[in-house]
Protein backbone atom coordinates (compact mmCIF):
# COMPACT_ATOMS: atom_id res chain seq x y z
CA UNK A 1 0.00 0.00 0.00
CA UNK A 2 1.80 3.74 -1.23
CA UNK A 3 1.09 6.34 1.38
CA UNK A 4 0.82 9.40 -0.41
CA UNK A 5 3.15 12.48 1.20
CA UNK A 6 1.32 15.31 1.99
CA UNK A 7 2.18 18.83 0.76
CA UNK A 8 2.58 21.71 3.18
CA UNK A 9 -0.83 23.67 2.49
CA UNK A 10 0.13 26.56 -0.02
CA UNK A 11 -1.00 28.94 2.63
CA UNK A 12 1.77 27.80 4.80
CA UNK A 13 3.94 28.46 1.80
CA UNK A 14 2.87 31.59 1.03
CA UNK A 15 2.67 33.30 4.90
CA UNK A 16 6.60 32.24 5.20
CA UNK A 17 7.35 34.05 1.82
CA UNK A 18 5.27 36.78 3.06
CA UNK A 19 7.15 36.78 6.47
CA UNK A 20 10.22 37.11 4.67
CA UNK A 21 9.42 40.40 2.15
CA UNK A 22 8.39 41.63 5.53
CA UNK A 23 12.11 40.73 6.93
CA UNK A 24 13.22 42.70 3.76
CA UNK A 25 11.00 45.64 3.78
CA UNK A 26 12.04 46.15 7.35
CA UNK A 27 15.85 45.64 7.12
CA UNK A 28 15.41 48.41 4.01
CA UNK A 29 13.53 50.80 6.49
CA UNK A 30 16.27 50.21 9.00
CA UNK A 31 18.81 51.57 6.69
CA UNK A 32 16.96 54.59 6.14
CA UNK A 33 16.75 55.09 9.91
CA UNK A 34 20.42 54.90 10.78
CA UNK A 35 21.06 56.86 7.08
CA UNK A 36 18.87 59.68 9.10
CA UNK A 37 20.94 59.89 11.87
CA UNK A 38 23.64 60.92 10.04
CA UNK A 39 20.98 64.10 9.07
CA UNK A 40 20.58 64.62 12.72
CA UNK A 41 24.17 64.24 13.90
CA UNK A 42 25.25 67.66 12.51
CA UNK A 43 22.99 70.06 14.34
CA UNK A 44 23.83 68.61 17.20
CA UNK A 45 27.39 68.45 17.32
CA UNK A 46 27.30 71.80 15.61
CA UNK A 47 28.28 73.90 18.80
CA UNK A 48 30.96 71.08 19.43
CA UNK A 49 32.55 70.98 15.84
CA UNK A 50 32.58 75.02 16.13
CA UNK A 51 34.88 75.34 18.80
CA UNK A 52 37.06 71.95 18.11
CA UNK A 53 37.83 73.75 14.93
CA UNK A 54 37.69 76.92 15.53
CA UNK A 55 35.15 77.85 12.05
CA UNK A 56 32.67 80.58 11.95
CA UNK A 57 28.57 79.68 12.30
CA UNK A 58 28.39 80.63 8.63
CA UNK A 59 30.87 77.96 7.67
CA UNK A 60 29.19 75.22 10.35
CA UNK A 61 25.82 75.95 8.97
CA UNK A 62 27.21 74.05 5.66
CA UNK A 63 27.70 70.51 7.36
CA UNK A 64 24.01 70.60 7.85
CA UNK A 65 22.99 71.76 3.92
CA UNK A 66 25.88 69.26 2.19
CA UNK A 67 23.28 67.00 2.49
CA UNK A 68 20.20 69.20 0.93
CA UNK A 69 22.59 70.29 -1.68
CA UNK A 70 23.89 67.19 -3.08
CA UNK A 71 20.24 66.10 -2.95
CA UNK A 72 19.16 69.32 -4.78
CA UNK A 73 21.98 68.82 -7.82
CA UNK A 74 22.19 65.03 -8.02
CA UNK A 75 18.56 63.00 -7.12
CA UNK A 76 17.84 62.22 -10.68
CA UNK A 77 21.30 61.48 -11.59
CA UNK A 78 21.45 59.01 -8.56
CA UNK A 79 18.20 57.47 -9.60
CA UNK A 80 19.21 56.58 -12.84
CA UNK A 81 22.35 54.73 -11.48
CA UNK A 82 19.76 52.98 -9.37
CA UNK A 83 18.39 52.13 -12.20
CA UNK A 84 21.26 50.89 -14.02
CA UNK A 85 23.35 49.39 -10.71
CA UNK A 86 20.35 47.72 -9.15
CA UNK A 87 18.96 48.97 -6.38
CA UNK A 88 20.51 46.73 -3.54
CA UNK A 89 24.26 47.46 -4.33
CA UNK A 90 22.82 51.35 -3.87
CA UNK A 91 21.53 50.69 -0.96
CA UNK A 92 24.55 48.58 0.45
CA UNK A 93 26.77 50.82 -1.26
CA UNK A 94 25.48 54.03 -0.28
CA UNK A 95 25.63 52.74 3.73
CA UNK A 96 29.25 52.10 2.98
CA UNK A 97 30.03 55.55 1.96
CA UNK A 98 28.35 57.13 4.90
CA UNK A 99 30.12 54.80 6.87
CA UNK A 100 33.71 56.19 5.19
CA UNK A 101 32.66 59.80 5.39
CA UNK A 102 31.46 59.35 8.90
CA UNK A 103 34.89 57.46 10.17
CA UNK A 104 37.27 59.85 7.86
CA UNK A 105 35.07 63.02 9.43
CA UNK A 106 36.15 61.92 12.70
CA UNK A 107 39.57 62.34 11.68
CA UNK A 108 39.14 65.98 9.79
CA UNK A 109 41.32 68.61 11.58
CA UNK A 110 39.90 71.63 9.33
CA UNK A 111 36.57 72.97 7.84
CA UNK A 112 37.26 72.00 3.97
CA UNK A 113 38.32 68.30 5.18
CA UNK A 114 35.13 68.27 7.68
CA UNK A 115 33.25 69.32 4.29
CA UNK A 116 34.31 67.09 1.73
CA UNK A 117 33.65 64.05 4.49
CA UNK A 118 30.09 65.50 4.89
CA UNK A 119 29.62 65.31 0.88
CA UNK A 120 30.88 61.93 0.96
CA UNK A 121 28.13 60.97 3.59
CA UNK A 122 25.80 63.01 1.38
CA UNK A 123 26.47 60.76 -1.83
CA UNK A 124 26.07 57.67 0.09
CA UNK A 125 22.70 58.99 2.22
CA UNK A 126 21.11 60.17 -1.27
CA UNK A 127 21.64 56.41 -2.83
CA UNK A 128 19.96 55.03 0.19
CA UNK A 129 16.70 57.25 0.21
CA UNK A 130 16.58 56.67 -3.70
CA UNK A 131 17.26 52.95 -3.94
CA UNK A 132 14.94 51.38 -0.81
CA UNK A 133 11.90 52.67 -2.01
CA UNK A 134 12.63 51.03 -5.27
CA UNK A 135 13.42 47.83 -4.10
CA UNK A 136 10.63 47.87 -1.22
CA UNK A 137 8.07 48.61 -4.49
CA UNK A 138 10.12 44.68 -5.41
CA UNK A 139 9.78 43.26 -2.77
CA UNK A 140 6.83 44.02 -0.87
CA UNK A 141 3.71 41.72 -1.01
CA UNK A 142 1.58 43.21 -3.87
CA UNK A 143 -1.40 43.08 -1.66
CA UNK A 144 0.70 45.40 1.15
CA UNK A 145 2.40 47.36 -1.13
CA UNK A 146 0.60 50.54 0.67
CA UNK A 147 1.68 49.92 3.60
CA UNK A 148 5.15 48.60 3.04
CA UNK A 149 5.30 52.46 1.54
CA UNK A 150 3.67 54.10 4.62
CA UNK A 151 6.24 52.31 6.61
CA UNK A 152 9.33 53.68 4.75
CA UNK A 153 8.11 56.87 5.02
CA UNK A 154 8.68 56.83 8.94
CA UNK A 155 12.50 56.38 8.69
CA UNK A 156 13.49 60.43 8.35
CA UNK A 157 11.00 61.09 11.58
CA UNK A 158 11.96 58.03 13.24
CA UNK A 159 15.82 58.40 12.85
CA UNK A 160 15.80 62.11 13.85
CA UNK A 161 14.01 61.24 17.28
CA UNK A 162 16.26 58.32 17.65
CA UNK A 163 19.75 60.46 17.46
CA UNK A 164 17.94 63.42 19.55
CA UNK A 165 17.52 60.78 22.35
CA UNK A 166 21.04 60.04 21.63
CA UNK A 167 22.42 63.23 22.90
CA UNK A 168 23.90 61.76 26.17
CA UNK A 169 26.36 59.57 23.93
CA UNK A 170 27.33 63.38 22.26
CA UNK A 171 28.12 64.51 25.09
CA UNK A 172 30.24 61.64 26.67
CA UNK A 173 31.98 60.37 23.72
CA UNK A 174 32.76 64.12 22.12
CA UNK A 175 31.49 64.84 18.19
CA UNK A 176 34.54 62.45 17.20
CA UNK A 177 33.92 59.73 19.08
CA UNK A 178 29.92 59.90 18.32
CA UNK A 179 30.91 60.34 14.25
CA UNK A 180 32.87 56.93 14.57
CA UNK A 181 30.02 55.47 16.53
CA UNK A 182 27.78 56.56 13.53
CA UNK A 183 30.64 54.59 11.25
CA UNK A 184 30.45 51.30 12.75
CA UNK A 185 26.70 51.37 12.86
CA UNK A 186 26.66 52.16 9.15
CA UNK A 187 28.82 48.80 8.50
CA UNK A 188 26.93 46.54 10.57
CA UNK A 189 24.10 47.88 8.89
CA UNK A 190 25.76 47.34 5.34
CA UNK A 191 26.71 43.96 6.35
CA UNK A 192 23.21 42.82 7.47
CA UNK A 193 21.78 44.86 4.97
CA UNK A 194 24.00 43.06 2.44
CA UNK A 195 22.83 39.39 3.81
CA UNK A 196 19.41 40.05 4.12
CA UNK A 197 18.51 40.99 0.98
CA UNK A 198 20.52 38.28 -1.19
CA UNK A 199 18.31 37.74 -3.95
CA UNK A 200 15.44 40.18 -3.22
CA UNK A 201 14.63 42.70 -6.11
CA UNK A 202 14.13 42.68 -9.81
CA UNK A 203 16.76 40.91 -11.48
CA UNK A 204 19.89 42.77 -13.18
CA UNK A 205 18.22 44.20 -16.55
CA UNK A 206 20.17 44.36 -20.00
CA UNK A 207 21.76 46.92 -20.91
CA UNK A 208 20.55 50.67 -21.62
CA UNK A 209 21.63 54.09 -23.06
CA UNK A 210 21.56 56.24 -20.41
CA UNK A 211 21.18 58.82 -22.39
CA UNK A 212 17.80 57.54 -23.78
CA UNK A 213 16.59 57.06 -20.37
CA UNK A 214 17.52 60.26 -18.92
CA UNK A 215 15.55 61.89 -21.89
CA UNK A 216 12.18 59.28 -21.15
CA UNK A 217 12.37 61.07 -17.66
CA UNK A 218 13.00 64.59 -19.00
CA UNK A 219 9.99 64.20 -21.47
CA UNK A 220 7.76 62.20 -19.44
CA UNK A 221 5.23 64.59 -17.21
CA UNK A 222 5.11 62.13 -14.20
CA UNK A 223 8.54 62.77 -12.44
CA UNK A 224 8.06 66.19 -13.19
CA UNK A 225 4.74 66.24 -11.39
CA UNK A 226 5.96 64.09 -8.42
CA UNK A 227 8.97 66.60 -8.30
CA UNK A 228 6.67 69.37 -7.79
CA UNK A 229 4.36 67.82 -5.44
CA UNK A 230 7.69 67.32 -2.81
CA UNK A 231 9.31 70.82 -3.70
CA UNK A 232 5.95 72.10 -2.45
CA UNK A 233 5.76 69.98 0.48
CA UNK A 234 9.41 70.04 1.66
CA UNK A 235 9.31 73.92 1.50
CA UNK A 236 6.15 74.38 3.24
CA UNK A 237 7.28 71.85 6.04
CA UNK A 238 10.27 73.48 6.47
CA UNK A 239 9.37 76.96 6.09
CA UNK A 240 7.67 76.25 9.69
CA UNK A 241 9.95 73.45 11.17
CA UNK A 242 13.12 74.57 10.13
CA UNK A 243 12.37 77.33 12.77
CA UNK A 244 10.21 75.85 15.06
CA UNK A 245 12.22 75.46 17.99
CA UNK A 246 13.68 79.42 18.17
CA UNK A 247 9.52 79.99 17.42
CA UNK A 248 8.24 77.78 20.37
CA UNK A 249 10.78 78.78 22.84
CA UNK A 250 9.43 82.32 22.22
CA UNK A 251 5.80 81.49 21.85
CA UNK A 252 5.84 78.88 24.85
CA UNK A 253 8.42 81.22 27.10
CA UNK A 254 10.48 77.72 27.72
CA UNK A 255 14.20 77.54 26.89
CA UNK A 256 15.68 76.33 23.92
CA UNK A 257 16.69 72.59 25.13
CA UNK A 258 13.07 72.10 25.84
CA UNK A 259 11.29 74.02 22.87
CA UNK A 260 13.83 71.66 20.70
CA UNK A 261 12.33 68.45 22.68
CA UNK A 262 8.79 69.54 22.04
CA UNK A 263 10.39 70.13 18.05
CA UNK A 264 10.98 66.49 18.26
CA UNK A 265 7.60 64.92 19.21
CA UNK A 266 6.17 67.17 16.54
CA UNK A 267 8.46 65.29 14.29
CA UNK A 268 8.00 62.06 15.44
CA UNK A 269 3.86 63.12 15.13
CA UNK A 270 4.96 62.99 11.62
CA UNK A 271 5.50 59.17 11.59
CA UNK A 272 2.28 58.68 12.43
CA UNK A 273 0.46 60.29 9.46
CA UNK A 274 2.84 58.70 7.15
CA UNK A 275 1.56 55.17 9.21
CA UNK A 276 -1.79 56.56 8.97
CA UNK A 277 -1.60 56.83 5.00
CA UNK A 278 -0.72 53.64 4.14
CA UNK A 279 -3.73 52.41 5.92
CA UNK A 280 -5.99 55.42 4.32
CA UNK A 281 -4.55 54.22 0.91
CA UNK A 282 -4.82 49.95 1.67
CA UNK A 283 -8.55 51.49 2.32
CA UNK A 284 -9.01 53.07 -0.78
CA UNK A 285 -8.90 56.75 -0.20
CA UNK A 286 -8.18 58.49 -3.38
CA UNK A 287 -4.54 59.83 -3.14
CA UNK A 288 -5.79 62.70 -4.91
CA UNK A 289 -8.04 63.81 -2.34
CA UNK A 290 -5.89 63.14 0.29
CA UNK A 291 -2.87 65.34 -0.89
CA UNK A 292 -5.82 68.25 -1.24
CA UNK A 293 -6.66 67.68 2.12
CA UNK A 294 -3.06 67.33 3.15
CA UNK A 295 -2.17 70.77 1.75
CA UNK A 296 -4.84 72.41 2.92
CA UNK A 297 -4.31 71.79 6.37
CA UNK A 298 -0.66 72.46 5.67
CA UNK A 299 -2.23 76.12 5.27
CA UNK A 300 -4.49 76.56 7.50
CA UNK A 301 -2.60 74.98 10.54
CA UNK A 302 0.51 77.66 9.70
CA UNK A 303 -1.84 81.01 10.23
CA UNK A 304 -2.82 79.38 14.05
CA UNK A 305 1.00 78.42 14.67
CA UNK A 306 2.63 81.87 13.66
CA UNK A 307 -0.66 84.00 14.62
CA UNK A 308 0.38 86.60 18.18
CA UNK A 309 -2.92 86.38 18.95
CA UNK A 310 -3.43 82.80 19.59
CA UNK A 311 -2.51 80.91 22.81
CA UNK A 312 1.00 79.35 22.67
CA UNK A 313 -0.61 76.09 23.91
CA UNK A 314 -3.31 76.56 21.11
CA UNK A 315 -0.49 76.95 18.50
CA UNK A 316 2.04 74.03 19.90
CA UNK A 317 -1.33 71.50 19.01
CA UNK A 318 -1.88 73.03 15.81
CA UNK A 319 2.42 71.66 15.41
CA UNK A 320 1.21 68.38 16.10
CA UNK A 321 -1.66 69.01 13.45
CA UNK A 322 0.45 70.13 10.57
CA UNK A 323 3.03 67.54 11.41
CA UNK A 324 0.65 64.42 10.70
CA UNK A 325 -1.18 66.05 7.72
CA UNK A 326 3.02 66.21 6.65
CA UNK A 327 3.25 62.97 6.85
CA UNK A 328 0.73 62.12 4.21
CA UNK A 329 2.51 63.63 1.19
CA UNK A 330 5.52 61.74 1.30
CA UNK A 331 3.58 58.27 1.54
CA UNK A 332 1.61 59.35 -1.59
CA UNK A 333 4.41 60.21 -3.77
CA UNK A 334 6.15 57.41 -2.92
CA UNK A 335 3.23 54.89 -3.35
CA UNK A 336 2.36 56.91 -6.66
CA UNK A 337 6.15 57.00 -8.32
CA UNK A 338 5.75 53.28 -9.93
CA UNK A 339 2.77 54.37 -11.71
CA UNK A 340 3.66 57.47 -13.23
CA UNK A 341 7.50 56.09 -14.23
CA UNK A 342 7.73 56.44 -17.79
CA UNK A 343 8.51 52.62 -17.86
CA UNK A 344 9.05 50.13 -14.67
CA UNK A 345 12.77 50.36 -15.56
CA UNK A 346 12.45 53.84 -14.80
CA UNK A 347 11.11 53.07 -11.06
CA UNK A 348 14.63 54.65 -9.41
CA UNK A 349 14.89 58.01 -11.72
CA UNK A 350 11.87 58.85 -11.20
CA UNK A 351 11.88 58.64 -7.32
CA UNK A 352 15.19 60.62 -7.60
CA UNK A 353 13.12 63.26 -9.27
CA UNK A 354 10.90 63.25 -6.28
CA UNK A 355 13.74 63.43 -3.65
CA UNK A 356 15.37 66.22 -5.81
CA UNK A 357 12.19 68.37 -5.46
CA UNK A 358 12.52 67.28 -2.06
CA UNK A 359 16.12 68.90 -1.29
CA UNK A 360 15.33 72.04 -3.72
CA UNK A 361 11.93 72.75 -1.38
CA UNK A 362 14.81 72.38 1.46
CA UNK A 363 16.92 74.67 0.50
CA UNK A 364 14.31 77.39 -0.83
CA UNK A 365 11.66 76.69 2.41
CA UNK A 366 13.83 78.10 5.12
CA UNK A 367 15.57 80.54 2.95
CA UNK A 368 12.43 82.71 1.67
CA UNK A 369 10.53 82.19 5.17
CA UNK A 370 13.54 83.85 6.91
CA UNK A 371 13.44 86.79 4.51
CA UNK A 372 9.96 87.16 4.70
CA UNK A 373 9.94 87.25 8.60
CA UNK A 374 13.40 89.70 8.68
CA UNK A 375 11.58 91.87 5.71
CA UNK A 376 8.12 91.84 7.19
CA UNK A 377 7.06 89.48 10.51
CA UNK A 378 6.33 85.89 11.25
CA UNK A 379 2.71 86.21 10.49
CA UNK A 380 3.45 86.98 7.02
CA UNK A 381 5.24 83.60 6.60
CA UNK A 382 1.50 81.65 6.01
CA UNK A 383 0.79 83.46 3.07
CA UNK A 384 4.01 81.90 1.51
CA UNK A 385 2.83 78.50 2.60
CA UNK A 386 -0.40 78.95 1.19
CA UNK A 387 1.07 79.97 -2.33
CA UNK A 388 3.06 76.17 -1.84
CA UNK A 389 -0.08 74.33 -1.22
CA UNK A 390 -2.19 76.70 -4.08
CA UNK A 391 1.08 75.32 -6.53
CA UNK A 392 1.07 71.82 -4.97
CA UNK A 393 -3.01 71.77 -5.72
CA UNK A 394 -2.53 72.95 -8.93
CA UNK A 395 0.11 70.21 -9.53
CA UNK A 396 -1.93 67.72 -8.48
CA UNK A 397 -4.47 68.40 -11.05
CA UNK A 398 -2.37 68.32 -13.17
CA UNK A 399 -0.66 65.13 -12.24
CA UNK A 400 -4.65 63.62 -11.93
CA UNK A 401 -5.17 64.43 -15.83
CA UNK A 402 -2.47 62.40 -17.08
CA UNK A 403 -3.64 59.17 -18.96
CA UNK A 404 -2.89 56.13 -17.09
CA UNK A 405 -3.45 53.59 -19.54
CA UNK A 406 0.08 52.47 -19.22
CA UNK A 407 0.91 53.38 -15.73
CA UNK A 408 -2.41 52.17 -13.92
CA UNK A 409 -1.13 50.12 -10.54
CA UNK A 410 -3.53 46.88 -9.90
CA UNK A 411 -5.13 47.35 -6.63
CA UNK A 412 -6.59 45.00 -3.79
CA UNK A 413 -9.68 43.21 -5.37
CA UNK A 414 -11.61 44.27 -2.45
CA UNK A 415 -11.15 48.07 -2.73
CA UNK A 416 -13.88 50.32 -4.35
CA UNK A 417 -12.82 50.56 -8.39
CA UNK A 418 -11.60 54.45 -8.37
CA UNK A 419 -12.01 56.63 -11.65
CA UNK A 420 -7.78 55.91 -12.90
CA UNK A 421 -7.62 59.63 -13.81
CA UNK A 422 -8.04 60.43 -10.01
CA UNK A 423 -6.70 57.77 -8.54
CA UNK A 424 -3.00 58.65 -8.23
Amino acid sequence: MKIAHRRPPATASAQHAGNSRWFAVLLLVGAGVVSAFQVGKAPMALAAIQADLAISLATAAWLISAFALIGAVAGAPAGLAVDHIGARRMVVGGLLLQAAGSALGALATSAPALLTTRALEGVGFLAVIVAAPALIVAVAPTQARDRAVAVWATFMPVGMTLVMLAAPLLASLEWRGFWLLNAGILFGYAVLAGRGTRGLGPAATERRSIRTDMKQALVSPGPWLLGGIFAAFSAAFFAIFGFLPSILSDRLGVSLETASILTAVAVAISGVGNLACGQLLARGYRPLRLLVTSFGVLAFASVGILSETLPGAVSYGLCVVFAFASGLIPVIVFDAAPRYAPRPELLGVTLGFAMQGNNIGLMVGPAVAGGIAGAASWSMVPLFVFSLAAAAILIVALLGSIDQKEVSRPRDDKLPSDDPGLNL
